[in-house]
């Protein structure tokens, strides 16, 4: 079976799925597409370097750590220097060794959230745009709670209250921003229901389970992608403001708790640079990766976005110019 495609200059998005084939052919199929259609993208391309940067150095940068994070030693707020690159904090911890294991817990942690924010975003949506009925009204009434709900406040509120650690945040997190996608997937399933290789489905005999989950969602896979970008964009700076104000695991190493530890000790008024400048860079950095990514995954789903290259629109100047020549019977000398 194969994935009926819309041709377009940049991109193949897959449209419909017939029933019949296996549940991991379509995925394969449905993400080579998607694949096909990010790599035709500069902004996508640029932003998957960024984030495979930062996913790399979190998996194979504390194997190289001059330092261990949280040893202590004589050299009190040293400079960056050659024995330690970045300096040292008041307490004589090497601020690079902490910055680079602070990349594996922020990355990890943040992708992992994101990922199960995304997660319960999908069942919500499926579930309740499908079945409709007492269900979806019963999960419309949740969706449209926590959607009133303001997240950032009421995360600090549950991350004061629970122990303090990156499981708390990460379940805080999830708790306050699963909402607004699965609201946006309720919507696209409502519509997706009443397609013919779903009623095809439903008549063959299909469980309703089976049609949620190997008939419509891979249709929604590149909607739900989209989603957890934007998710992880979220949950990356919510994050970070969460442990910057103090409600982390101040001994596990990250990006927001390195901010903290500066911002107690008086290195943002005190000039310490290279203390909160680093952390605060990685990030800024993270953050306009997953942004890249996002913005050419619109671009993708909707043309009219597209900004035309340079020589594209020289060329199209030239071409307009020599068609008014012709139309005026003049002769353009070649450029």
């Amino acid at each position: 079976m194969k994935i009926q495609e819309v041709n377009s200059p940049a991109s193949a998005v897959p449209v419909a799925l017939l029933p019949d084939d296996p549940l991991h052919t379509r995925f394969l199929n449905v993400l080579l597409a998607i694949w096909r259609a990010m790599t035709s993208s500069r902004r996508v391309a640029v932003g998957s370097a960024i984030v495979g940067f930062f996913i790399l150095i979190g998996l194979i940068g504390p194997f190289f750590m001059p330092y261990n994070p949280n040893a202590t030693s004589h050299l009190f707020i040293t400079p960056p220097s050659p024995t330690h690159w970045l300096g040292t904090t008041v307490v004589g911890e090497d601020i690079f060794s902490q910055l680079i294991y602070g990349t594996r817990t922020s990355v990890f942690w943040g992708l992992g959230t994101g990922i199960m924010v995304t997660l319960l975003s999908v069942v919500v949506g499926l579930i309740g745009g499908y079945f409709g009925g007492w269900i979806d009204d019963v999960l419309t009434l949740l969706t449209n709670v926590s959607l009133v709900l303001p997240a950032l406040p009421l995360a600090i509120v549950l991350a004061a209250y629970f122990p303090r650690g990156p499981l708390t945040i990460s379940f805080v997190i999830v708790f306050t921003n699963w909402a607004w996608q699965a609201r946006v997937l309720r919507s696209q399933t409502l519509s997706m229901r009443s397609r013919e290789f779903v009623t095809a489905a439903r008549m063959s005999g299909e469980s309703s389970l089976r049609i949620i989950f190997h008939e419509i969602f891979p249709n929604e896979i590149g909607l739900v992608v989209a989603g957890f970008v934007s998710t992880t964009i979220y949950v990356v700076l919510t994050w970070a403001a969460l442990e910057f104000l103090g409600l982390g695991d101040g001994t596990i190493p990250s990006w927001g708790s390195l901010l903290y530890w500066a911002q107690q000790a008086g290195a943002l008024g005190g000039g310490l640079w290279w203390w909160f400048i680093p952390p605060g860079a990685c990030i800024a950095i993270l953050g306009a990766g997953l942004s890249l990514i996002n913005f050419g995954i619109d671009e993708i789903a909707d043309p009219r976005l597209r900004i035309e290259r340079p020589a594209n629109v020289e060329k199209h100047k030239k071409a307009v110019k020599l068609e008014k020549a012709e139309r005026n019977g003049d002769t353009l000398l070649p450029l």
